[in-house]
């Protein structure tokens, strides 16, 4: 199992390079431009299709390997959505259309899958899929971001999966970081190819999904893909309440995360991707340390960890706000 496990990791990474080395020649950059609008942080075009270099470095890995049928399904689900995501960059699908298929997605997933105790749960664990999917898109609009949380994200799965002797888990989530590692080479800023919502969407829903799935083999415990993934859970989700809290459409596009004021702020790219990768490590490592530690010391970290993320939210916001009254509320793109 060991062999097929660095024997995976090498395809992944292989194919994946060789995807991104077509995607990035002088054809395949003209590929699904991504041309800025209010939400962007760049300022000339730049192609967005970088996540089919993840999916093939996935794809490659997986084809013939012997995964268990859950996360087939995941991973079924997964393709589902990056094709139509893959059609939502090209063609920009309506809100309705992408929403329905995040939520069949989930549904699916949890009905074939995960599985549930009852209506109730299953809503609740197939909504939570569907928003793993979105916060996620919702994080991608940085260089170096999206992929940094993906390396540190199923990396941290992949080292669970393999103490909790889990290889297929451990296997799916380790390539996935490894063709993720592979497009962040080109995605570190200055970015030379974007992601995309044909990368991102699929990327959140299977952190979702294999959080969930590690959690019903008994792999880690429930918090732990929160934990893991919280520096884009926090952003993602302050920011929707506070956008609903200010009656705002929450469906446009717009540059009100944390990540996006640091930038807007003067951090440029890089500071603010050494700041984001700060808080991945240490939530990801403050969740293997304490995987299997006492409840009382799960609890103090896990408070510990929200204190130190609702902290940083907060001298975020202070500097945003003597910025604002200095700039004015629309500020200058980065």
């Amino acid at each position: 199992m060991r062999a097929m496990h660095l024997a995976a990791i090498l395809a992944a990474a292989l194919v994946a390079l060789a995807c991104l080395g077509i995607l990035l020649s002088p054809a395949g950059r003209r590929l699904l431009l991504d041309r800025p609008n209010e939400r962007s942080l760049h300022r000339q075009p730049v192609p967005r299709s970088g996540g089919l270099a993840i999916a093939a470095g996935v794809g490659a890995a997986v084809a013939f390997s012997p995964l268990p049928f859950a996360l087939w399904v995941a991973l079924g689900a997964a393709l589902a959505l990056a094709a139509i995501s893959l059609l939502d960059d090209i063609l920009t699908l309506s809100t309705q259309l992408r929403l329905a298929a995040h939520l069949g997605a989930a549904a699916a997933t949890v009905a074939l899958a995960i599985g549930s105790d009852g209506a109730i749960s299953f809503v609740l664990l197939a909504l939570e899929l569907a928003w793993s999917a979105n916060l996620y898109n919702f994080m991608d609009g940085a260089d170096g971001l999206a992929g940094g949380m993906a390396l540190f994200g199923f990396g941290a799965y992949a080292v669970a999966g393999r103490l909790a002797g889990d290889p297929a888990l451990a296997s799916l989530c380790a390539v996935i970081a490894i063709s993720s590692c592979v497009f962040l080479a080109a995605n570190f800023p200055p970015a030379k190819i974007f992601m995309g919502d044909v990368g991102s969407v699929p990327l959140g829903f299977l952190a979702g999904a294999l959080g969930l799935l590690g959690w019903r083999s008994g792999a880690w415990p429930l918090w732990f893909p929160m934990l893991v993934f919280a520096p884009f859970a926090c952003d993602a989700t302050l920011t929707l309440v506070k956008r609903l809290a200010r009656r705002e459409r929450v469906w446009q596009a717009h540059r009100e995360h944390y990540y996006q004021r640091l930038v807007r702020m003067g951090f440029d790219h890089r500071g603010t991707l050494w700041i984001e990768y700060a808080a991945m490590a240490a939530c990801a490592a403050t969740a293997l340390a304490i995987r299997e530690a006492s409840p009382t010391a799960q609890m103090t970290a896990l408070v510990t960890v929200t204190l130190i993320l609702a902290a940083l939210a907060a001298w975020i916001d202070a500097r945003w706000s003597r910025w604002t009254r200095r700039n004015g509320p629309g500020g200058a793109a980065a």
